[in-house]
């Protein structure tokens, strides 16, 4: 009996590391790509990981979600968001009022939904000539939208991906998006607390 066990032990251990060596096999050329990845990427890549493991959710895992403080209107936030935007020189180059669509197409009231599109001409042309996917990107979308339980929140596309999760950036590129995405995450946390 202790000889079987002594050999299924054995054998079990032989597959193990087989498997492993198949596996680092597969993997390094995985590995020796990720390399020439900026140097946050992985901290990027397992941080999303982390979020659609907690949520389930792989939109929950790409997004910046702002709470917005209890005594602000919508009106409020899109007010403060319009004049950190204009503090930037960024520009709102339009908006999609999706739940007074949602109304006129129902003739049902509607919880609160916009969409607030901001964006600096100069550095989409900066993004476009790295690479035509980045048009998908803009321009930047601030979403406010009113939660089942009635709470506003805000959300924007977690840009980290897009700067940090493949090759590095040109750095004068990489700078200028690292800006853009600095003033999203102003135009938000303003924006939900009314902080002109």
């Amino acid at each position: 009996m202790f000889y079987a066990l002594r050999n299924l032990f054995a054998l079990i251990g032989v597959v193990a590391v087989i498997f492993a060596i198949c596996v680092a096999i597969k993997m390094a050329p995985m590995m020796k790509t990720f390399d020439s990845f900026d140097e946050k990427a992985l901290d990027v890549y397992t941080s999303m990981m982390e979020k659609i493991i907690e949520t389930g959710n792989a939109a929950e895992a790409t997004v910046w979600k702002v709470p917005v403080n209890e005594d602000l209107s919508a009106e409020d936030v899109e007010e403060t968001m319009k004049f950190v935007a204009n503090e930037h020189n960024i520009k709102n180059v339009g908006e999609l009022p999706l739940s007074k669509q949602v109304e006129a197409m129902s003739g049902k009231k509607s919880r609160f939904f916009k969409i607030y599109m901001f964006c600096n001409a100069m550095t989409a042309a900066q993004m476009l000539e790295y690479s035509d996917a980045y048009s998908a990107y803009l321009p930047c979308r601030v979403s406010l939208v009113e939660d089942k339980q009635g709470k506003l929140w805000l959300y924007s596309l977690n840009m980290d991906a897009m700067i940090y999760g493949g090759k590095t950036l040109p750095p004068a590129l990489k700078e200028e998006a690292e800006s853009v995405k600095a003033i999203i995450q102003d135009i938000m946390h303003r924006g939900a607390e009314g902080d002109f």
